[in-house]
């Protein structure tokens, strides 16, 4: 329970809140109807992806910039943070969301407002089919995250919040023609909460948490395992001080999984 003590992990509780709020609100509310006609997939997507890099570029020294409850569960299963903090990043992400779509939502004409750009699947696809473009969508974006984030790489080519801005705009690109790419739990949860419509909103937690899981487990223990013992990924779960876990002096007040070096 160090962690509790610490400004730091506070900090980065308040940078996920903040970075997802933004998120929120800039998404959904280029996702919005304001004329006539067809929805332009490219606008919703870049508007999505460009967000998120931004948020990276912003708070990802702070917090990890998450944004996502299924990247958080991801570095979970990794065992890269604890899981005190791992829920509170949830929570965190949770009520950042809603409070963009709230934002959003009081800014915005009835006229225009609509749905809130809910997340719904296409006509004719099954919620089974959804499921498994959401698990894919989800899985190529944490992986792209894991890769981009990993401090064991050396001389990374490019910028890191780009990279993961274009993984996020690639899995719009494809994913809106099936479910509206979830992607992201939180995302998914705010205009639900807002319109109170939670039609098939299973599907929006279970693809992504599923995609994220798979996609740690992949990176971290195939792709480009981390040499951790079982006791090592425990006490990080547990929530050990970096001490405790890799020898640097006590104190530090940052937690050894967030070291995203020059995000």
């Amino acid at each position: 329970m160090w962690e509790l003590r610490s400004a730091s992990f506070w900090r980065s509780i308040f940078a996920e809140f903040f970075a997802t709020l933004f998120y929120v609100f800039f998404g959904l509310g280029a996702s919005l109807r304001w004329t006539p006609g067809p929805l332009h997939v490219l606008q919703v997507a870049l508007a999505f992806g460009l967000a998120l890099a931004t948020l990276v570029q912003a708070v990802g020294h702070i917090s990890g910039a998450h944004v996502n409850p299924a990247v958080t569960f991801a570095f979970l299963v990794g065992s890269q943070m604890s899981l005190l903090r791992a829920f509170c990043y949830m929570a965190a992400q949770l009520l950042g969301a809603v409070a963009g779509a709230a934002v959003l939502y009081s800014v915005t004409p009835p006229a225009v407002r609509g749905n809130l750009a809910l997340n719904t699947l296409h006509p004719g696809v099954s919620v089974g089919q959804a499921t498994t473009v959401e698990i894919f969508l989800t899985l190529q974006f944490v992986l792209c995250i894991f890769a981009t984030y990993d401090e064991r790489r050396n001389g990374r080519l490019g910028s890191v919040a780009l990279a993961v801005g274009f993984s996020l705009t690639l899995g719009h690109l494809f994913g809106m023609y099936y479910t509206g790419a979830g992607m992201n739990p939180a995302r998914s949860f705010a205009p639900a909460i807002l319109t109170r419509n939670f039609t098939n909103h299973w599907v929006y937690w279970v693809g992504p948490i599923i995609g994220g899981g798979l996609g740690s487990l992949l990176y971290d223990f195939l792709l480009f395992p981390r040499l951790k013992s079982v006791s090592e990924r425990l006490s990080i779960l547990k929530g050990a001080r970096p001490s405790d876990s890799n020898g640097q002096p006590e104190g530090t007040g940052e937690p050894v999984e967030l070291k995203t070096q020059a995000l």
